[in-house]
């Protein structure tokens, strides 16, 4: 988590700004230490003594932060801790996919409280609408709570959001999805604040927060099972582009000669090529017509069909095809796979050994160890500090 630095205020600051960068300034540390004493912020931030008690009361008072108790152990006087005070505020975080909805809450302190998950049985947009509104309530419920007492919610789409014009497109995997009204319904739904998050953004965010993200500075997560996608994280920070479409990488002209053309001017050459779609349309032109699933190409493949092995080997030399061009425009620390297919036991090997002779640089690949919930828990990351913002400016 970023935490805001007050350097740099000129002298013609006001009272007012002055105040909040000091209130946001100590929030990223007590968010981050989770529990704090006066003095150590002090030490912390540069800021002196009195600022920091004169802060913390105005946090105090702004029902943001309590304390949670003393330090024992210590010599002289036992420091009183402070803490976030979870009640707050809360976040929804939910996930719309093809099969699922998906979501959870939290309180401001990042506790999660209720996660729930729904079959859907959607087939239109309102439909899929109404299936988040049932989930969102479900949640909220938990904690005796509406959808209207959420501070903030973060719904996480296939797609592209463009915040700029306020409009979601690509999002083909969900019919109707793209749809012009579908932005006013959900805000209906959840609130003017609602944010709009890519599936495989906040997947990175919680990779980042959770996975092998936090071991480096720079990652690429990697998304291959029904769509292809990226996730982008440089120097700390998710990189989602001028229009929300860094790490579009479906639409990379990586298509083969086995690859449906049709299919792969409607939703890109790689994701049409190398998604569950592309590996089982692969097999079907090796003659494997019984096969329905890229699982099942993969387990056949496992029992040493050749076939399958060569359309697996083929998969890993795609994906790693893919991986160079994004070595070579980001050089970023490690790439992380995720998805259905970006998982398949064996993959990242076979991956790795095509990588190798490609690569301008020697690059880690690794497979996700986060589950099905990682999208829900990318939600809550951004949610979080939405919130917070929020939270911030209303005090």
């Amino acid at each position: 988590m970023a935490i805001p630095a007050v350097a740099g205020v000129g002298s013609g600051a006001g009272p007012q700004l002055i105040r909040a960068l000091n209130e946001q300034l100590l929030l990223g540390h007590i968010r981050a230490a989770r529990q704090i004493s006066r003095g150590e912020l002090a030490r912390l931030t540069g800021l002196s003594k009195p600022t920091v008690s004169l802060t913390l009361s105005n946090l105090e008072r702004d029902g943001l932060v309590r304390a949670s108790g003393v330090r024992t152990g210590n010599r002289g006087p036992n420091p009183v801790l402070y803490e976030v005070r979870p009640e707050a505020g809360y976040v929804l975080a939910l996930d719309v996919g093809r099969e699922y909805v998906r979501g959870a809450i939290s309180d401001v302190a990042g506790n999660v409280h209720a996660r729930d998950t729904l079959r859907t049985r959607a087939k239109s947009r309102r439909g899929r609408v109404a299936e988040l509104s049932r989930l969102g309530a479900r949640l909220c419920g938990t904690l005796g709570l509406t959808i209207a007492d959420v501070t903030q919610t973060v719904l996480g789409s296939p797609g592209v959001y463009d915040r700029r014009r306020d409009a979601l497109s690509l999002a083909g995997a969900l019919e109707g999805w793209d749809h012009p009204k579908l932005l006013s319904e959900l805000r209906a739904v959840f609130g003017p604040s609602l944010m709009i998050e890519n599936d495989v953004d906040a997947a990175a965010l919680a990779e980042r927060a959770h996975g092998h993200g936090r071991e480096v500075d720079s990652f690429a997560f990697v998304s291959i099972g029904t769509g292809v996608g990226m996730g982008l994280v440089l120097d700390g920070s998710l990189r989602r582009g001028a229009h929300g479409a860094a790490g579009e990488i479906a639409y990379l002209p990586l298509e083969t000669a086995e690859t449906d053309t049709a299919d792969a001017r409607r939703r890109g050459g790689l994701e049409a090529a190398a998604s569950a779609a592309g590996i089982v349309h692969a097999a079907r032109r090796t003659g494997m017509r019984r096969a329905t699933s890229a699982r099942q190409v993969f387990e056949s493949a496992a029992r040493g069909d050749a076939r399958a092995q060569r359309v697996v080997e083929a998969e890993a030399r795609l994906i790693a095809r893919a991986i160079c061009s994004i070595l070579a425009v980001i050089d970023p620390d490690l790439v992380v796979l995720g998805g259905g297919i970006g998982k398949a036991a064996g993959l990242v090997d076979a991956v790795r050994t095509q990588l190798a002779g490609l690569a301008p640089v020697p690059t880690e690949v690794r497979v996700t160890a986060l589950g099905s919930e990682s999208v829900v828990d990318g939600c809550l990351v951004s949610g979080l500090d939405e919130a917070w913002t929020s939270l911030t400016a209303r005090s």
